[in-house]
């Protein structure tokens, strides 16, 4: 089975300052992938570029097989670290707007999660809190019938029963032959649900492992590993 996304070489500057230096990895599919590492260690620049919103400067990214587009844009759902829905919206009118934009978006699914946790399809987005606003946006990108789920910090700023839900909501609406990639440097929250993870630190790849590796040769959690090899 060909990998879902590949990079060579990548490389992505911004004037002087290398974000991401030489990076080579390559995720297969049917597998929830950790990309973690610090603040600024060039985890959204990688997803960024991935979904085409950067471009770069030098070496390869490919997104099952081809490089980010139009095509690539059919099969990859991604959540972006900032809200970037307009706050004047109702639900129902971003789950008709994804409905039109997304072929492979899946309105009933997306109702049936807003049941779930409760949330009135009828309300705009202004008048919630920034957790239930960051949950819509999640339920919206989990009901597109997506190849990869590019998750930048999906748990950042939920209070720790919303991550649980959010971790949940991931495990429940991806199909085993998709891949889901989630960014973050709070590990010990998402540990459980990671097959595989992708240690990345000043724009470079410093560890690419499977977690049962990490568990029976190493002896060690994957937030124990992560803190030994981004020790200050």
């Amino acid at each position: 089975m060909s990998a879902i996304l590949e990079c060579s070489g990548l490389t992505k500057q911004f004037g002087k300052k290398e974000a991401l230096s030489g990076v080579n990895i390559k995720v297969e599919r049917g597998q929830i992938v950790g990309l973690l590492g610090p603040n600024g260690s060039g985890k959204s620049t990688l997803i960024k570029l991935a979904n085409e919103l950067l471009t770069p400067t030098s070496g390869t990214i490919l997104i099952g097989g081809k490089k980010p587009g139009v095509d690539t844009k059919k099969i990859v759902s991604y959540l972006p670290e900032r809200t970037y829905l307009n706050d004047w919206m109702r639900v129902n009118q971003l789950i008709e707007m994804f409905s039109d934009f997304y072929e492979n978006f899946n309105p009933e699914k997306a109702y049936d999660m807003l049941k779930s946790l409760k949330i009135n399809p009828d309300d705009r987005l202004k008048t919630m809190s920034k957790g239930t606003k960051e949950k819509v946006q999640l339920i919206l990108v989990m009901s597109r019938e997506a190849e990869l789920y590019l998750l930048d910090e999906p748990i950042g700023g939920v209070d720790p029963a919303a991550r649980d839900y959010i971790l949940q909501t991931i495990l429940r609406n991806y199909n085993e032959k998709a891949t889901v990639v989630i960014s973050t440097h709070l590990i010990s929250d998402i540990e459980n649900i990671l097959d595989y993870v992708i240690f990345i630190n000043q724009g470079q790849v410093v560890l690419t492992s499977s977690v049962d590796d990490i568990r029976d040769e190493k002896g060690k959690s994957v937030d124990s590993l992560f803190r030994e090899v981004f020790k200050c």
